[in-house]
């Protein structure tokens, strides 16, 4: 009996850290990876997605080829706005250039030409890398929030797998799963919303963010769990609650999220 706990256990880790790291890399402020081809073979490189408004905002090439250099061409996003550059620098041994921060939620769109011993590179220019910059938010809140949200992800994926296991103690980690959900998705992730993008909620129905909806399904569905089995047990429910969270968390991070108008300066979600 308590193998099969301890086994649960590790199956849920890793289920939520699989979760976790897929949700995380397929989101659109992950770093995309680019690579190309040079006189001293394949070189990789990542271009920023995401970025804090506070800070400047360097494209950078770590370790780039000696005789490799090229330009930076940007322009605010959305919009057809006019085509800006700048020049990439050597600066030991990285090639970067500053491009102007922008207030959060507003976006850039960029993409590269590289040139090398005269031969012209070009790097997503058909299809433009974009970035969306944030407001910075407290370690004091965001590290508590991404605890919150992770646990309640691992005590969820916990009590599905004892529910299969036809346990009955799932219900004590279902409890726990809801507790976590309330604390990181309901209490601080509008707080963490507020600091990066000047809004607490920016769901439905005062908007269309992905990421806001799909913490208020979540939400509903351990609320609809947790009293269903608060005195008695009635593992259906709960794991229909678990699946719904699952598949929540399968969909990437930040999609669909708050994006500024260039022209109003109004910040729309739904992007």
């Amino acid at each position: 009996m308590k193998n099969k706990t301890f086994l649960a256990f590790i199956l849920g880790a890793t289920i939520t850290i699989s979760a976790a790291i897929y949700q995380r890399i397929t989101g659109p402020t992950y770093p995309k990876t680019f690579k190309i081809e040079t006189s001293l073979g394949e070189y990789k490189f990542k271009l920023k997605r995401s970025q804090n408004s506070t800070k400047d905002f360097y494209v950078e090439l770590p370790k780039a080829p000696e005789n490799l250099n090229g330009v930076v061409y940007y322009r605010v996003y959305p919009g057809n706005f006019k085509w800006d550059s700048v020049e990439l620098q050597k600066e030991n041994n990285v090639l970067k250039a500053l491009l102007p921060s922008q207030p959060a939620a507003g976006k850039l769109e960029y993409f590269l030409v590289l040139k090398e011993n005269g031969r012209e590179i070009k790097v997503a220019e058909d299809e433009p890398v974009i970035i969306r910059f944030k407001g910075d938010v407290p370690a004091v809140i965001m590290i508590p929030h991404v605890l919150f949200m992770f646990f309640a992800m691992f005590f969820s994926n916990l009590t599905g797998i004892l529910i299969l296991l036809k346990k009955d103690n799932y219900r004590k980690y279902l409890k726990i799963a809801f507790v976590l959900l309330v604390l990181g998705g309901a209490v601080l992730g509008p707080i963490v919303q507020k600091y990066a993008f000047g809004h607490y909620w920016t769901g439905w129905p005062m908007g269309e963010d992905l990421t806001d909806n799909k913490t208020l399904i979540a939400l509903i569905a351990f609320l609809i769990a947790f009293i269903a089995n608060f005195k008695k047990q009635r593992p259906k429910i709960a794991f229909a609650a678990v699946l719904i969270l699952f598949l929540v968390y399968m969909i990437p991070h930040s999609l669909r999220g708050s994006e500024r108008n260039p022209e109003t300066g109004e910040i729309v979600t739904g992007k």
